[in-house]
């Protein structure tokens, strides 16, 4: 069902404090056709496009077509939009956006064992909640332990790997299966004991030797990746949950997790006015919250930075270029937040960071991909304030340090 492979498109993280325990294919033979006939396409289109134009001005000449054509499109749109955003977002009956959780967590079966030298990680660029495990997995020095492979959505939102030559040199980019050379993430996740036939979500951990999931669930990587993988690490030093804060990281995340990093979501996915006066008013109510905090503390943690960071900035990061506009976060644009946006380019300058955010990948993701938000799949100029140049601005922000040195963050 195509709604069912858009969603595939959104991870389904499960909030961090809670931890418990299709795609459509086109034969090769078609997609072949269909490239090599663009230019012909194009043709017809711009023919088809002067015929509707003749037999509309023949119909009503220079006016606005009649009220009754104007009604039944709407009419028949808003029932298309709703099937699609039903299987596409699933929401409650208020008709706001409520997240499927994810299937697979890392810490649900006390008897799953495995190697690290067998796992790999799937990513794709867009996803936030994927994002978070490239962050961590750079910053803990994971990069030759724990390889990655980036896939990037289909046009029918699904998950797949092709090469991409992308200008961006200095940033990831997505690529092929380099475990198990499929074409989508579908096969891949398919390819384990038994099958598959649910969500083909990113992130995703992956056995190489047991052939098997081991999870999805972007939360229970990130921990993972920051103290259960030492041993291989090449910066096992840093640990972004240190024990003395653990409890400050869950209340940040109990509050971050369903007002921004999902409350940009039920924005955006909300089904009626209700649902999206809630979500907003939550979403910069708090955003206001952390903009005051931040005034006084490096990070949300004080001057030690936490994977509560790295979960907040992957949101932060796409504001501008994506949730203000397409998901109708409209209120304020995060440059307009003093403090939240130095805190954003705090966190971008710390090595390694930078090149796991490549915003062109980011906004194609959702701009040419999320059909029922973009009809016509037109990808935006990128907002002024949201360049390379710009996140890379001087922040200041380390005169807020009750440390004369802070060595929390530094990789070598």
């Amino acid at each position: 069902m195509y709604s069912t492979h858009i969603s595939s498109f959104i991870s389904i993280p499960f909030p961090p404090s809670k931890s418990k325990t299709h795609k459509l294919k086109y034969p090769k033979i078609l997609h072949t056709k269909l490239c090599s006939s663009t230019p012909r396409m194009s043709l017809n289109q711009n023919s088809n496009t002067n015929l509707i134009n003749t037999i509309t001005k023949l119909l009503w000449g220079p006016s606005l077509p009649p009220q009754l054509l104007i009604s039944t499109v709407r009419s028949t749109w808003s029932a298309a939009w709703q099937l699609m955003m039903s299987q596409l977002a699933p929401s409650d009956p208020t008709g706001s956006y409520t997240r499927p959780t994810s299937q697979f967590r890392l810490y649900s079966n006390p008897k799953l064992k495995f190697s690290p030298k067998d796992l790999h990680l799937y990513v794709g660029l867009p996803c936030p909640w994927a994002h978070r495990t490239l962050i961590v997995r750079a910053l803990k020095g994971l990069e030759d332990s724990v390889p990655v492979s980036i896939a990037s959505p289909g046009i029918d939102g699904s998950w797949e790997f092709r090469f991409f030559s992308d200008p961006n040199k200095d940033k990831l980019v997505p690529g092929l299966d380099k475990a198990n050379g499929c074409k989508t993430l579908r096969e891949v996740y398919k390819l384990r004991c038994g099958g598959y036939s649910g969500r083909s979500t990113v992130p995703m951990l992956w056995d190489m030797e047991k052939q098997e999931v081991l999870c999805n669930e972007s939360y229970d990587i990130i921990e993972f990746f920051n103290s259960g993988l030492n041993e291989i690490a090449g910066n096992p030093e840093l640990d972004l949950s240190p024990p003395a804060l653990k409890d400050d990281i869950r209340k940040w995340n109990d509050i971050i997790y369903p007002n921004v990093n999902n409350g940009v979501y039920r924005c955006g996915f909300a089904q009626s006015q209700e649902a999206y006066d809630k979500a907003a008013e939550g979403l910069f109510r708090t955003l206001e919250m952390l903009e005051d905090h931040l005034g006084g503390s490096r990070y949300l943690c004080g001057d030690v930075l936490t994977l509560a960071d790295v979960c907040l900035f992957t949101t932060l990061i796409r504001f501008d270029v994506v949730y203000n506009v397409l998901f109708k976060c409209t209120k304020k644009k995060l440059i307009e937040f003093t403090n939240l946006h130095g805190y954003l380019r705090d966190i971008y300058q710390i090595p390694k960071v930078a090149e796991t955010c490549n915003m062109g990948q980011i906004m194609e993701g959702y701009y040419k991909i999320l059909f029922p938000l973009n009809p016509g799949g037109i990808n935006p100029i990128m907002p002024s304030g949201c360049e390379d140049e710009v996140f890379s601005k001087p922040h200041k922000r380390d005169s807020l340090s009750l440390k004369t040195k802070v060595v929390q963050h530094s990789v070598s």
